[in-house]
């Protein structure tokens, strides 16, 4: 079985949709059930997050999970 050899590397927009929605990163986080840091590490892109809180995320989002979370690049606007 062939397997992956690349590196991913994911960015995320929830910064962007947070501040257009006009919420604090406490406000996102009380929203998803998480502290604030882990917020602060998603939008700084330090921490990807379990499969379950990127579906949280999306769904307080109402966008797809690949919407939110995308390979470096291939972003759709």
């Amino acid at each position: 079985m062939p397997r992956i050899e690349v590196k991913l590397t994911l960015n995320n927009c929830i910064q962007e949709l947070r501040i257009t929605k006009n919420l604090t990163q406490q406000d996102l986080a009380d929203a998803v059930d998480v502290t604030r840091g882990t917020i602060i590490a998603l939008e700084k892109g330090s921490y990807n997050p379990s499969l379950e809180l990127a579906f949280r995320l999306a769904i307080f989002f109402k966008v797809g999970v690949e919407e939110l979370f995308f390979e470096e690049g291939t972003r759709r606007e």
